[in-house]
């Protein structure tokens, strides 16, 4: 575009060029590299060296807590993808993510307010080492989301104390609850569930191989097909190692009842898991939701434990703290009591020779061999 411009009394043209019709490669400083900030990269790279210093003078049980606490995390989106259909990443936290998750360890896992509140500790913290951003309204709204929980007697008690043995007897009773479960007092849900046939298979192959072999949570969730074994005296199972336990291949014979018998109910339990899609050779239990579909990930170290106190809650057998451990200790008291020896029992469970915890569970068995009081006159 050309105009001119007076000089006097004569004009002169000028040549003028219009600011929008300038070409990027044309414009000052186009071809110019951006030159980064050293002030930031040094602060960027201290902070990098303290997050990674912190984590490394954590305690190791602190650590594994927070590690624990990113599986369950993990778990959570496993049970909200059961239900929603979508998979969520584990790095999108947000107020809606923290509360649900809050939710679901209140009324799921049904875990005391205290563990919540840590688990919510441990989720961020994890969530931030990750290099993932957790706003603090999602944490505050967690938080907000646990108060009243806190302050609920029933829920306080959670957790408390040891956990009761279970005996045979007791997984009989378990075995032959009614599959008819009506509401809760207070509950949301207000129509009765009937528990599908293979939920109901699983938990009796589950709970009575978890009395046989004692094993723990996570023991039974890493368990595949191919580490139950069919032997002519019933199974030879092959426990896996995990947190650095060491494995163990363990005897299980066939029982005297068919509803506590391991061989004869994980017989039926495979049977029919295969029969509903099962891949063969995959994990050994499966979860399954209300409405009898099986799902393809392994059942979770929580969904172990709770399946033991859910059966024993529909049971009837209350009054005693039932959780996922147990069938550990049940196997120990029952054995002594039964005259198993106690090497047996302790390699049956994996537990080291100097176990106190093993010992307890051995004393606590025999508390009525030759007893102080037995014979002497009263």
């Amino acid at each position: 575009m050309t105009t001119t411009q007076e000089h006097g009394t004569e004009l002169e043209p000028v040549e003028v060029v219009d600011a929008e019709l300038v070409e990027d490669d044309d414009a000052p400083g186009a071809d110019a590299v951006a030159v980064p900030d050293p002030v930031d990269a040094v602060l960027k790279a201290l902070d990098a060296n303290a997050e990674e210093h912190l984590n490394d003078i954590r305690p190791k049980k602190t650590k594994d807590g927070y590690a624990r606490d990113w599986e369950i995390w993990g778990e959570f989106h496993d049970w909200l993808a059961e239900r929603t259909g979508i998979r969520l990443p584990l790095s999108k936290i947000t107020v809606g993510t923290f509360v649900s998750f809050v939710t679901y360890l209140d009324q799921v896992v049904e875990a005391p307010p205290n563990t919540i509140e840590r688990r919510i500790t441990g989720v961020t913290s994890e969530a931030r080492r990750h290099g993932y951003t957790v706003p603090k309204e999602a944490t505050e709204a967690a938080r907000r989301a646990l108060k009243p929980l806190k302050l609920d007697k029933r829920r306080q008690q959670r957790g408390r104390g040891k956990a009761a043995a279970v005996t045979p007897k007791d997984l009989r009773q378990m075995a032959n609850a009614p599959r008819e479960r009506a509401p809760q007092p207070g509950a949301r849900r207000r129509r009765t569930i009937v528990v599908p046939e293979l939920t109901r298979l699983r938990d009796k192959a589950l709970n009575s191989l978890k009395f046989a072999v004692a094993g723990r949570n996570e023991e039974m969730s890493e368990l595949d097909d191919p580490d139950i074994k069919p032997v002519d005296e019933g199974l030879m199972v092959h426990v896996p190692s995990v947190k650095g336990r060491p494995e163990r291949d363990v005897p299980v014979t066939y029982g005297e009842d068919i509803d506590t018998c391991p061989v004869r109910c994980w017989r039926a339990y495979q049977e029919a898991k295969l029969a509903a899609g099962a891949a063969p050779g995959g994990p050994a239990f499966l979860p399954v939701d209300q409405w009898g579909n099986q799902g393809t990930a392994r059942l979770s170290p929580d969904g172990v434990g709770r399946a033991l106190a859910r059966c024993a809650k529909y049971a009837g057998l209350t009054g005693r703290r039932i959780t996922g451990h147990s069938a550990r200790r049940g196997l120990v008291t029952t054995g002594r009591k039964k005259g198993k020896r106690v090497e047996k029992l302790r390699r049956q469970g994996g537990w080291s020779p100097n176990s106190p915890v093993f010992w307890e569970y051995v004393d606590e068995g025999e508390a009525f061999e030759d007893a102080a009081t037995e014979g002497i006159g009263l």
